[in-house]
């Protein structure tokens, strides 16, 4: 989730019900060679906890010395990103990459566990491709060298984000007699129904949610509102969106920048005012706004538009 889960999102995702979140993820080559865009995703509000810090690499000294630096800031926890599968990131022998080498995934799943007191956690996939599912292994071995979660998406790295994720690789994991940890699902969960589906169906020990709430942080309360009531309450009223909108870009606007913040919410625009009328041609005039003005003055007009205080 680069440029998207940055403390002005994950604190709207905590104040919508989210349990736990997490960095965007961070080189360990950046952080000890002190790189400023990396030291910078250490940064989070107090209001953010429990909060987990996620971290990436394929050099055992690297992943150690950066685990380090992450302890100093003192978050929750320290997430080890064995998962990414774009390009950039497994070209250097990270992130998803790892996978094809699993006896250097355990290398470097220590070196992180004996370079602090917080608890370590993993998030990966399934395997490289369809031909090497080797995740039960995985779960073992990582289980056996300290880590205390795993969570799981369901797709090899050749899938990328293409195609269905698997759960019955997760609920496999889950159900082996040899795991104690707890097991997280990750993958397609794109409504509150299917997330009270799958937990049940799958019986994992909770969910991580990803791309549904790239510009809809309302969406872990919608889940925890379906979970108490069996009722989904839908999206949030026009007026809610564009007060969330607004909190956000100036969240933003205020942690890196108006020159970063408004290029890096552009991203957002389009799931904020998905089913809006005429949601394309309001979604071509938020990403080419060139200030945080200019983007403001947008979202009172369709609160004037509808009638409503600006």
């Amino acid at each position: 989730m680069e440029d998207v889960s940055d403390p002005p999102f994950r604190i709207l995702c905590r104040r919508y019900g989210a349990d736990l979140v997490y960095s965007e993820f961070v080189s360990s080559e950046g952080l000890i060679r002190d790189a400023i865009k990396s030291k910078k995703k250490l940064e989070f509000y107090p209001e953010e906890r429990p909060f987990g810090i996620q971290i990436f690499g394929g050099d055992e000294e690297a992943m150690a010395m950066a685990t380090e630096i992450v302890e100093a800031v003192e978050p929750d926890l320290v997430d080890i990103n064995f998962g990414c599968p774009v390009k950039k990131v497994v070209c250097k022998g990270a992130g998803a990459a790892v996978l094809k080498d699993v006896p250097l995934m355990v290398r470097l799943t220590k070196a992180v566990v004996r370079s602090t007191h917080l608890p370590v956690t993993v998030k990966t996939r399934l395997g490289w491709d369809e031909h090497s599912i080797n995740i039960t292994e995985v779960a073992e071995r990582l289980q056996d060298v300290g880590i205390q979660a795993l969570t799981i998406h369901g797709r090899t790295r050749a899938q990328m984000y293409k195609g269905q994720a698997d759960w019955t690789k997760i609920a496999e994991v889950k159900n082996n007699p040899r795991i104690h940890i707890p097991i997280f699902g990750n993958g397609d969960i794109d409504s509150p129904q299917k997330a009270v589906e799958y937990k049940k169906r799958y019986g994992v020990d909770g969910i991580m949610i990803g791309r549904a709430a790239i510009g809809a942080p309302w969406f872990f309360a919608r889940v925890r509102h379906y979970i108490r009531t069996g009722i989904d309450p839908g999206e949030p009223s026009l007026e809610e969106k564009v007060q969330v909108c607004r909190e956000h870009l100036l969240r933003s606007v205020e942690w890196k920048g108006e020159r970063t913040a408004v290029h890096e919410m552009r991203m957002h625009y389009g799931s904020y005012f998905r089913g809006f009328p005429e949601a394309k041609a309001l979604r071509q005039r938020l990403v080419t706004a060139a200030t945080a003005e200019e983007v403001l003055r947008i979202l009172d007009s369709l609160l004037v538009a509808e009638g409503l205080p600006a």
